[in-house]
């Protein structure tokens, strides 16, 4: 069997209305291609043909490769089963199956592999969504930059090209609760990165919630900044200086002007504020102790149902 240089990782979730358009496209940049390449794609528990369409092309064309989860997983744990399963020498590359990346990019990143970068991510210059995911993924890329411990690229998604040893890498990483675009900077070595215009999904629903976007967000802040801990030894300071403050105010109107404030305001005002404060602080050490009792389960990341590989099925 020839070595194969490039893994195509497509991680699916009821991807039944784009299916064909996916697979003739794939098609065409592996014939095109000038290295050897296979198309690993992972079933995330879809509950449509998905899983039906991926069993019969696997078994027309050896050059695809299928991974059907137990269950729904999850976008990052259905990209993590596909690192795991990449038989590439060279490198991988991670693209969603809803078409709005385009994998004709393929070629330009291997050109950018071979030069010696481990990590091709794409840029998005332009985004065709709503107003209000453009603003909030902005806000977000922004704010997440400013308080990592290191550097995590904006704008960018888990479109990328990564090398061999990166794979390895990650594969090598336990996190639970994963954030690949930030496991990836995490790993350093060469990076770049590569603009882009994405385009509107070809057909279906995304597949990304709002609450489903929140928590890919706070894996990506809690799992690598130490911000919302020391967010909260700031709080404690604060309020402790506005008590304080306070407290020299009333001294102040008392010895002045004999005049305290009296009624039940400025004690609602101060169980109202210490209250929150306190629910803050438990909600943000909450968001570590929950990854840290994820992570002590020492649970599979996944669970595979079947593989097809070279034409053939293996049930787990």
């Amino acid at each position: 069997m020839r070595p194969i240089d490039i893994s195509i990782i497509v991680p699916l979730y009821n991807e039944e209305a784009v299916f064909d358009t996916l697979i003739q496209r794939l098609t065409k940049v592996m014939d095109n291609a000038k290295f050897s390449c296979e198309v690993l794609l992972i079933n995330d528990g879809s509950i449509d043909k998905t899983d039906q369409l991926i069993e019969k092309i696997c078994e027309k064309d050896t050059r695809f490769m299928g991974v059907l989860l137990s269950r729904n997983h999850g976008h990052q744990l259905a990209v993590s089963a596909g690192l795991a399963h990449s038989r590439a020498k060279q490198g991988v590359l991670i693209i969603d199956g809803d078409l709005q990346d385009p994998p004709e990019l393929i070629a330009d990143f291997h050109e950018l592999l071979l030069k010696g970068y481990d990590v091709i991510y794409a840029i998005r210059k332009n985004r065709k969504e709503s107003f209000l995911k453009k603003l909030a993924y902005s806000a977000y890329y922004r704010l997440q930059k400013r308080i990592s411990s290191f550097n995590i690229p904006i704008d960018s998604g888990d479109f990328s090209m990564l090398s061999r040893r990166v794979v390895d890498t990650m594969n090598n990483m336990p996190e639970q609760s994963r954030y690949l675009r930030g496991m990836r900077a995490w790993v350093g070595f060469k990076q770049i990165g590569f603009e882009y215009d994405r385009d509107e999904r070809q057909a279906g629903e995304t597949k990304y919630s709002w609450s489903k976007l929140f928590e890919l967000a706070f894996n990506g802040i809690f799992n690598f900044s130490d911000f919302p801990i020391k967010f909260i030894t700031r709080l404690g300071f604060l309020t402790v200086l506005f008590s304080l403050i306070y407290f020299a105010y009333n001294v102040y109107r008392k010895i002045m002007y004999n005049d305290v404030p009296q009624g039940f305001t400025a004690t609602i005002l101060a169980i109202i504020l210490f209250s929150g404060v306190q629910l803050i602080s438990l909600g943000l050490i909450g968001e570590y102790v929950l990854r840290i009792y994820n992570q002590v389960r020492n649970r599979p990341l996944f669970v595979i149902d079947k593989i097809i590989q070279d034409g053939k099925v293996n049930n787990s």
